[in-house]
């Protein structure tokens, strides 16, 4: 006769006895037995109609699945065993199971659900006094406002369940002592990483069970790198994965090796960084841990940049799935719920269904038109980045444009200076000696020839003067740097003024000095002039615009006005010209400022820094 027909011959009056027989096989982790007794003492506590042993048997089957990590059906035997032992008022039983469904829906981030759970089974605990109880499902409230980011909130539940903890004998407290790390780990989320850091080494001291060692060690290194302090960081993160490591701990060696690769990037030391990474999202993805599978993704991308796109975009799609599965859950044990209760009628249960169905679609609407929206707002953010691109690439252009015609200016000068002086010093006093070696022919001529020869040298002292002239015009000292500039503004309006069909006025200070004024000064008061003047031409209907450069403390003034059609301030929008104007005076740290009436045309006023490069 094997064991369980062996258990099932046992004289044994009542299924809850049955029901513990089969919980301590789960204890020993004889699956095929348990499932086995277990069904029978479920099957006999229901002919019975044995209330409690049925919640029990129940209980039993969720514990079992909880472990095994299928959670729906946890959920489903959580489920039953509440409301056989909510039905019963074994008020113990029945809050420790909201406690155990909390923790589901608070997995799969069902967070309002899971407070709610969590508050009803502390209502019990509270009618039982059971402390132990108060403390953990306080503790879960802390880490469920954690995951929210409600920090604040969470201190306060920390402490609460702190207060229970501390109501604790001294042997009972020390195996819940890992609230310091939650703690601690809020501090570390808030930037406060000198508290985090005394409460993990707290953790450290009042804890020697190798599992929270590991945890503290772990979570102490995390923070003081984020401290930019790696005194004893690698010893402790090494000690950590070898704790985790000796106890085959998967999901905490996924952790150790996570940090150890923020450790590595810390010190830059790139290839140890990628290699613990890879290894943790390897693992990641063989635990079914999505959390730690998109850290690892971004650990990745941030590692190596020619590979990013290839993991964001890795990252984006398991991030949505993620949450499609979530939701699912979500929805899953909501109808779990829906389904197992017997007092509703068949018809309110139908338009629940109707009801999730739609909010499921609802939120599947509302999750594509957040991506369809971010997608959109993705594109723009690349077509703008590319407009600024090509706007900086613009203004190279011009200032290189203003080099090269300020180089062509200078060279124009250097040459007048050139021809003024050969002029002067070679054909001039060419010219004077062959007059004065004519002179003294002179004196040898007949006196009939020396009128005639006097006419000669007579207009050969006339071209002398004019030559002389010449050269002293061309030998003017000017500028360059000012007609250089002052002649591009002029042939931008000239240009303009042609297409707008309109006369033009342009009138300057001399005494400022462009040649001393920067190049993106000079190219973005050029690009504000034609912004204006396109202006002018789009609307204004002008027929008369002036163009005036002035000096005034300091500031360049700038006024462009025109006689056109111009438009009422109050109502008037300012376009995308009047935008750039003003973006590029921002700039240069200058003001811009308008005035315009109807019929009355416009005008510019535009003031910017005047400093001059030997000033500065």
């Amino acid at each position: 006769m094997d064991v369980y027909n062996h258990i099932i011959n046992q004289k044994i009056k009542k299924p809850i006895h049955l029901s513990s027989i089969a919980y301590q096989l789960y204890v020993l982790k004889d699956t095929t037995l348990f499932l086995k007794v277990n069904k029978s003492a479920l099957d006999q506590s229901i002919k019975l109609e044995d209330i409690y042993s049925i919640g029990d048997s129940h209980w039993n089957y969720a514990t079992y699945y909880l472990r095994g990590e299928i959670y729906d059906n946890a959920y489903y035997h959580f489920n039953q065993a509440y409301n056989n032992f909510i039905k019963g008022n074994h008020k113990e039983e029945a809050a420790n199971i909201l406690y155990g469904m909390a923790r589901i829906k608070g997995r799969f981030r069902d967070y309002a659900n899971s407070e709610i759970l969590n508050v009803k089974a502390i209502k019990l605990f509270k009618e039982l006094n059971n402390i132990e109880m108060l403390h953990t499902c306080y503790n879960h409230l802390g880490l469920l406002q954690k995951d929210i980011k409600e920090y604040d909130k969470a201190i306060i539940y920390f402490n609460k369940s702190i207060k229970y903890l501390d109501q604790l004998d001294s042997k009972r407290r020390k195996s819940y002592e890992g609230i310091y790390n939650n703690i601690a780990n809020i501090f570390l989320k808030k930037g406060n990483y000198k508290k985090a850091l005394e409460l993990f080494n707290k953790d450290i001291i009042n804890n020697t069970k190798l599992t929270h060692q590991a945890r503290a060690f772990d979570n102490r290194a995390k923070c003081k790198i984020l401290m930019n302090d790696t005194i004893g960081v690698f010893k402790d993160l090494m000690y950590a994965l070898n704790i985790r490591d000796s106890l085959n701990r998967k999901t905490e060696i996924l952790t150790s090796k996570i940090h150890i690769s923020d450790y590595y990037a810390y010190s830059q030391d790139t290839i140890k960084a990628v290699q613990f990474a890879t290894e943790a999202n390897l693992l990641a993805k063989e635990l079914k841990n999505g959390g730690d599978y998109l850290t690892t993704l971004q650990q990745l991308s941030d590692l190596q940049p020619k590979n990013s796109k290839k993991y964001l975009d890795r990252y984006i799609q398991f991030n949505d799935s993620l949450i499609s599965e979530e939701r699912r859950a979500q929805n899953k044990f909501t109808r779990i719920e829906f389904e197992t209760d017997e007092h509703i009628e068949d018809n309110k249960r139908l338009t629940e269904q109707r009801v999730w169905i739609f909010a499921g679609s609802f939120a599947i609407l509302l999750i594509s038109t957040l991506l369809y929206f971010l997608r959109v707002q993705k594109v723009q953010n690349e077509k703008l980045q590319l407009e600024a691109e090509q706007q900086k690439a613009n203004e190279e252009v011009y200032v290189l444009t203003l080099q090269q015609q300020a180089k062509l200016e200078e060279e124009r000068v250097n040459e007048r200076n050139r021809i003024s002086a050969e002029l002067h010093d070679g054909i001039l006093g060419k010219l004077f000696g062959t007059r004065v070696s004519l002179g003294f022919l002179g004196m040898q001529m007949q006196p009939d020839t020396q009128e005639q020869h006097q006419t000669f040298l007579d207009e050969l002292q006339n071209i002398e003067k004019e030559i002389r002239d010449v050269s002293h015009r061309l030998s003017e000292n000017f500028d360059d740097a000012t007609v250089n500039f002052t002649t591009i503004i002029e042939q931008l309006l000239r240009d303009k003024s042609v297409i707008g069909k309109f006369n033009h006025t342009f009138t300057y200070e001399p005494n400022i000095s462009w040649k001393s004024i920067n190049e993106v000064t000079k190219a973005n008061v050029y690009r504000i002039i034609q912004e204006a003047l396109q202006n002018i031409i789009k609307h204004a209907n002008a027929k008369s615009v002036t163009l005036d450069f002035a000096l005034q403390h300091q500031e360049l003034l700038i006024t462009i006005s025109d006689d056109g059609v111009g438009f009422d301030t109050k109502k008037g929008k300012k376009g995308i010209g009047i935008k750039n104007i003003k973006t590029r005076v921002e700039k240069l740290s200058g003001s811009v400022d308008f005035s315009s009436e109807i019929n009355q045309g416009t005008k510019l006023y535009i003031k910017i820094p005047y400093i001059p490069k030997n000033a500065a």
